[in-house]
């Protein structure tokens, strides 16, 4: 599975994406249920938080599968947004 994350917002306005392929990974099992559970709290349609907030759209495979924006994040959300803009190419 490749999970991209693009982070867009925030008071300079510069997007930032990140890659994270789950293929071979130890953790993958993890991963997958991480993702699962933050996509089922996503929106179909991009969402605004807070001015000067970041949005995230999250896809997987190439396809996007959910957005969402602080500070409404969940906690499942917010733990692959970290996991993939910290570890993802």
């Amino acid at each position: 599975m490749r999970i991209q994350v693009t982070r867009s917002g925030g008071l300079m306005g510069l997007p930032r994406k990140s890659v994270l392929d789950t293929e071979g990974r130890p953790d993958s099992p993890h991963i997958h249920a991480l993702a699962r559970e933050a996509l089922g709290a996503c929106t179909r349609s991009p969402t605004f938080g807070v001015p000067d907030g970041f949005h995230y759209t999250i896809s997987i495979d190439g396809r996007t599968a959910g957005h969402c924006a602080d500070p409404q994040l969940t906690d499942s959300q917010r733990d692959l947004i970290a996991l993939v803009l910290t570890q993802g190419q």
